[in-house]
């Protein structure tokens, strides 16, 4: 079969128009399926409330109710008043990084009655968490009630906590609740840690805790229709090599004919 070259073919005006063409439509394809996927992210759905939303813990749960997904990590704001006398200071807790220090947990009593365990502040510092538990604890600083905000926390298990060594590092709020002097009539299933450290607690640096990963649900069709556009971007550049390439064969037979 006498050689025709491709690319001799491919250079005449005919063909370069329809490569022209061909790029446009490849083009138009293409933004067709950018436009999808972008359609697909503004589409998507974050699962789950929105935890950052500040909204009073009255109205997102109530006393001996559990902490379930609906619940837990919200940001919260809530009337209290703290109870001297029963502040606990948790060893052996992280915070932002690897150093572990002591975190210092207040009885707090909401504005209807209810009992609420509050995470005041961390330190690296003993001497310092033990000063705001004695500060806390003489009821200097309890007057009348205050709102405050913080993240709304699950429970911990007691287990956590080294009770042979005599050290208690769980925020468990059933182990707390033996500790307290007067058995509260209703608590809180979950704990309270505060955005900002009470002006009284000096010292003391605020609670890690930082907003949880939420799962994004994605729009899979737009997904879908975003690669088809695509793969038709493609099958426009291919159609025209395939056009080209069957007028190549047909000039090589056409020659030894």
């Amino acid at each position: 079969m006498t050689e025709v070259g491709f690319w001799s073919v491919a250079r005449r005006p005919k063909w370069i128009g329809v490569l022209l063409l061909v790029l446009v439509l490849a083009g138009v394809f293409a933004w067709l399926g950018r436009w999808q996927l972008e359609r697909a992210v503004d589409d998507s759905r974050v699962i789950g409330p929105d935890t950052e939303q500040v909204v009073p813990l009255a109205e997102l749960t109530r006393p001996q109710q559990a902490v379930d997904s609906e619940v837990a990590w919200r940001k919260v704001e809530v009337e209290l008043s703290y109870v001297p006398g029963d502040t606990v200071v948790l060893s052996d807790r992280l915070n932002s990084g690897p150093e572990r220090g002591s975190t210092v947990v207040a009885h707090a009593v909401t504005a209807d009655g209810a009992s609420l365990a509050v995470a005041l502040g961390w330190t690296p510092d003993p001497a310092i968490a033990e000063r705001a538990r004695a500060t806390l604890d003489e009821g200097a600083m309890i007057a009348a009630l205050v709102t405050v905000t913080g993240r709304y926390l699950p429970t911990e298990s007691p287990q956590l906590s080294d009770f042979e060594a005599g050290e208690r590092s769980a925020l468990s709020v059933g182990e707390l609740i033996n500790l307290w002097a007067a058995p509260p009539d209703g608590v809180y299933g979950g704990y309270l840690a505060l955005d900002e450290v009470p002006a009284w607690a000096e010292g003391l640096e605020p609670i890690d805790s930082p907003s949880p990963e939420r799962e994004v649900e994605v729009n899979l069709l737009n997904v879908f229709y975003g690669i088809e556009w695509v793969v038709f971007s493609g099958a426009a550049v291919f159609l025209w090599w395939r056009l080209v390439r069957d007028d190549q064969l047909r000039e090589a037979r056409a020659a030894d004919a």
